[in-house]
């Protein structure tokens, strides 16, 4: 039998001191004993495939990449990055047509945009549902998000792009496949918020998908390219630009920290470039650079989920920092839980029930507050949650542009010379 050798890991997997602390905050290992657990799957489970690669389990793929194995460890050891790396090394399963489709979030998202009228109904309908779980295994039980009529790229072009130039200091950004196809409204507050504190907005040259649902879905080829591109077109915008700012906490983890560790694209030109827009935000208000001035008649209350892969950057602190600002705003910080649906892995039949039993405690501690919404820094979760509970969700940066005084903000800014 031949079998397939290595003696060189890409990951830290030496780190490892067996305490097991992943294990116990691993969100699967709880409700699904098919999976072996993080430390089992990943550091344990390298050393057996360095020394032949059929020791590898294709129980791997009940891996959420949530990355909370990461952030609890003592030592630093990359758990979750070991198991994707392996999954994408020595898995026998091919993407599906499911997988492919699911992943293939630029392709779908622009040929769906164009017909968004027609899509939005007929993927919501009982008998495509039910077509979609007998034949694709994509849960007949789980919420699509809508479709928008016009991407925001177009709208950007018309609307926002013409302004942009009258601005001395730029950001970039990174808008995201969600933002383009499903959500518009996010990208133009952004926008909003960046214009009312005195920076002009430039979109990343022809930019794709991060490559986040690629990576899960192991196609692992396409990734890079998209990894490679999008470097490129960041690197030319830092060139003229204080930042490259995303308002996705994914897209965000996976240009900094994917691109590099799983697919072996050198981003260090630009990582340090890429952040998040409410770590940008919170920085300026904090060094006095900017003020925002909020609106006297705005009033909310809101519970903030902290999303896995924010909690990976160690950036929620941001999120949370800025909406404490908003004077009308009642802000509760849920319990630190992970939502289930990971991107594209609650979508999947076999992952559905899982999924939701995952995310069942943070559930029911929304449905406990009753919000007026949720606040949320990924568009995952969003649908994870509006679907499971029916509360509205939104991103800090909608709320930050709901609840901002456009005019105040940008007099206050330019009274005192910012």
């Amino acid at each position: 039998m031949n079998v397939q050798t290595n003696n060189v890991s890409e990951n830290n997997f030496e780190q490892c001191i067996k305490c097991t602390i992943c294990t116990v905050y691993c969100p699967v290992v709880p409700v699904n004993p098919l999976y072996p657990g993080p430390k089992q799957a990943g550091p344990d489970g390298e050393r057996l495939r360095l020394k032949k690669g059929v020791f590898f389990d294709e129980a791997l793929k009940y891996c959420l990449n949530c990355k909370r194995c990461e952030v609890v460890c003592p030592s630093g050891v990359r758990v979750g990055d070991i198991i994707q790396s392996a999954r994408l090394k020595y898995s026998k399963h091919k993407p599906s047509i499911r997988d492919m489709i699911l992943a293939s979030t630029d392709l779908v998202g622009s040929t769906a945009t164009k017909m968004a009228p027609i899509v939005n109904p007929v993927v919501s309908s009982k008998p495509a549902k039910a077509l979609m779980d007998g034949i694709l295994k994509i849960d007949h039980r789980r919420t699509f998000p809508a479709y928008a009529s016009e991407t925001f790229e177009h709208w950007f072009r018309k609307k926002a792009a013409p302004l942009q130039s009258a601005f001395a200091k730029q950001v970039g950004y990174f808008h995201g496949c969600y933002v383009n196809y499903n959500y518009p409204k996010l990208g133009q507050d952004f926008v909003k918020i960046m214009n009312a504190v005195g920076y002009g907005v430039s979109l990343v040259d022809k930019e794709k998908c991060c490559g986040v649902a690629l990576i899960s879905n192991g196609m692992k080829k396409t990734a890079k390219k998209h990894a490679a591109h999008n470097t490129a077109a960041i690197a030319g915008l830092l060139g003229r630009c204080e930042a490259v700012l995303s308002t996705s906490s994914t897209c965000t983890l996976t240009i900094r920290d994917e691109y590099p560790h799983l697919l072996g694209t050198d981003n260090s030109a630009i990582r340090d470039g890429v952040l998040l827009a409410v770590k940008f935000l919170y920085s300026l208000v904090d060094r006095g650079e900017i003020r925002l001035v909020f609106r006297k008649d705005f009033s909310m209350t809101a519970a903030y989920h902290a999303p896995c892969h924010l909690e990976k950057l160690g950036w929620s602190i941001f999120s949370i920092g800025l909406l404490k600002m908003i004077p009308g705003l009642k802000l509760t910080v849920l319990d630190s839980n992970c939502c289930g649906i990971a991107g594209t892995y609650g979508f999947k039949k076999e992952n559905y029930e899982v999924s939701q039993s995952i995310g069942q405690p943070l559930f029911e501690q929304i449905r406990s507050l009753s919000p007026d919404v949720v606040a949320t820094d990924c568009e995952t979760c969003k649908w994870q949650i509006e679907m499971s509970t029916g509360f509205k969700v939104m991103n800090p940066v909608s709320i930050l542009a709901e609840a901002l005084d456009v005019e105040a903000t940008v007099e206050e800014n330019k009274k005192a010379g910012r």
